[in-house]
Parts: structure tokens; C-alpha cells; sequence
């Protein structure tokens, strides 16, 4: 694939380790946040950092936007429907005849609860709580884009992220992991740096107007993962607690609402994408070995 340039509304965690694989192969990279301080220290590290919120567009969209090849949103909706659309959804749409690849980050609460049934990318979207509902009209925002102006939007759903200083080791060393008991919940997560790999391939080969899982193999219940982290410190984990919603964060306690199995066979066999970490297990072992030998993790790709 030949270098080119993305432009990243919401440098985040998993953008930015994007930005930082992409960069090491000779891509530029420009990008949004809101903070100022934020701003000068990405542009100190060689990222064409823009400041834009709800109500602050870019002040200088063409030159942000100039030379831009791929785009990519971050961005989570708000209770006013998607930041980015409302501020700069037509500026995007005038850019359908440059623009090779763009891509938005949902999230598989769009599926809703099924029980802990499988569910792919052809289920319906069935989000019940307010979250994955803005979720659900978020896509279909960005989706519109590819059906009336022409883009090449490709929309990527990801459950729970995990990676180097998000994960259950970090938690247990904070001294905030914890074991719910609730019987039959798993949850799907995906390593970030199968994220990274997972877009990188989507940009290599583009579909647009497709949605794909990226998950990892092996939906599992919390606790279970807790307790392999603590394992690989070689500690005791934390005792089980009886699921009370009334002893956690209205966040935290929306998670345990839905129960589902998501598959990753698109991904798979469609992008022909191999997961690096297929499950939690490689994903904390990686992070283990890696901060043991004082280096970074090998992203996929």
C-alpha cells in the first residue's frame, strides 16, 4: 500500500497508535483535539494537530484538509447526534473525488442484547440504552455520506479496548480490577493493536459502504480475565463480587446490560486479516513480555 496522508478527527488512544504505525511507514498524519496544550505537544511530535469541538470548527479547513488521502473519525456521538457531521459533515462531503478510504469507529453495542447469542454484521442493530442508540444513527450519518455524496466510508465496530496502560495488569497494579459474577455474561474485546492492523488492512484493500467486527476470537467473561492477569503478575486477583449495580458507575453497570458473542469471519476472510492477539490471553502475555524487555508491541498490519 503507498503512503498517503490521514486526517484523524479525535486523537485518542487507538488513533493515535494508528498515527504512530502509519508515520513509521512513511505516512503523514494531521488530526483534531480539543485541548490546546494537547495540540502543541502532538505538533512537537510531528502530527499537523488541529483544535475542533462541537460549535469550534477547524479555523483553517483547506489547509487541513490539504493533501489528505484517507479520513478517519474517533469521535463518539453526543446527545445532539455525531460532532464531526454536525460540524464539518458537508466539508467531508465536498471531498468525495480526493479521498481514497474513510473510515468511522462504532462500537458492536450497536447489536444490542442477545442473550449471549453470536451476532455478525448482516444482525440487526438493536441497541436499547441511549448510547448505542446515537451509535446506531451515528453510522448511519457517516453511511449516508457513501450513499449520496459518493465517499468511501467504511464503518468498524469494536468492543471493549484493551492494550498497554488499558488493560486488566494495568487495573489489578491500580488496585481497581475487579470480579462480577453475573452467570453466562462474556464480553468481546480486541487488543488495540489489532485495531491498527485490522484499518490498516481495510485501507489496502477499500470496500466501501461495508461495516466490519473487529474482535478478537474468544468472547469470555471478565472476571475470567482478571484472573489471568493476576496470574501473569503472580498475584491473587480480587475476590468474586455478586453482580449489584447499585455498587457500580451507571457506565459500568450499562456494560452488564448486554450480553453477546460477536463474530470477527469478515474481518477474517473478506480483508484477510490475521489477529495478532486472538485472544486475551496472547494480547496480556504481549504486553508482559514487551514492558519486561522495555519495547514496544509489533503491530499487525
Amino acid at each position: 500500500m503507498p503512503a498517503g496522508r490521514l486526517f484523524i478527527f479525535g486523537l485518542g488512544y487507538t488513533s493515535l497508535r494508528l498515527a504512530d504505525c502509519l508515520r513509521r511507514r512513511g505516512w503523514s498524519v494531521a488530526g483534531t483535539t480539543r485541548g490546546a496544550e494537547k495540540a502543541a505537544a502532538l505538533r512537537a511530535a510531528g502530527i499537523d494537530a488541529f483544535l475542533c469541538d462541537r460549535g469550534q470548527p477547524i479555523a483553517d479547513w483547506a489547509s487541513a484538509l490539504d493533501g489528505v488521502t484517507h479520513l478517519l473519525s474517533s469521535v463518539p456521538p453526543d446527545d445532539r447526534g455525531d460532532p464531526v457531521l454536525d460540524t464539518h459533515g458537508s466539508d467531508i462531503a465536498s471531498r468525495a473525488n480526493v479521498l481514497r478510504w474513510v473510515g468511522y469507529l462504532s462500537t458492536t453495542g450497536v447489536y444490542g442484547d442477545t442473550g449471549g447469542q453470536w451476532v455478525d454484521e448482516t444482525s440487526p442493530l438493536n441497541a436499547a440504552g441511549p448510547r448505542g442508540q446515537r451509535r446506531v444513527l451515528a453510522e448511519q450519518g457517516w453511511m449516508d455520506l457513501h450513499i449520496h455524496h459518493g465517499l468511501p466510508v467504511h464503518l468498524f465496530r469494536l468492543p471493549g479496548i484493551y492494550g498497554p496502560g488499558r488493560s486488566a495488569i494495568d487495573s489489578i497494579r491500580a488496585g481497581t480490577a475487579r470480579r462480577i459474577d453475573k452467570a453466562g455474561q462474556v464480553f468481546c474485546r480486541i487488543h488495540v493493536d489489532d485495531i491498527v492492523g485490522g484499518l490498516i488492512a481495510s485501507m489496502a484493500r477499500p470496500m466501501p459502504g461495508m461495516a466490519f467486527n473487529i474482535v478478537d476470537d474468544e468472547p469470555a467473561p471478565a472476571a475470567q480475565v482478571v484472573a489471568y492477569a493476576a496470574g501473569l503478575l503472580g498475584v491473587e486477583p480480587p475476590p468474586f463480587e455478586p453482580f449489584d449495580p447499585a455498587s457500580m458507575s451507571a457506565m459500568a453497570a450499562s456494560f452488564y446490560a448486554d450480553n453477546r458473542r460477536v463474530r470477527n469471519d469478515r474481518l477474517k476472510q473478506i480483508l484477510g486479516y490475521r489477529l495478532v492477539h486472538p485472544t486475551y490471553r496472547e494480547g496480556l502475555a504481549a504486553q508482559m513480555a514487551t514492558e519486561s524487555h522495555g519495547i514496544g508491541l509489533v503491530t499487525g498490519g
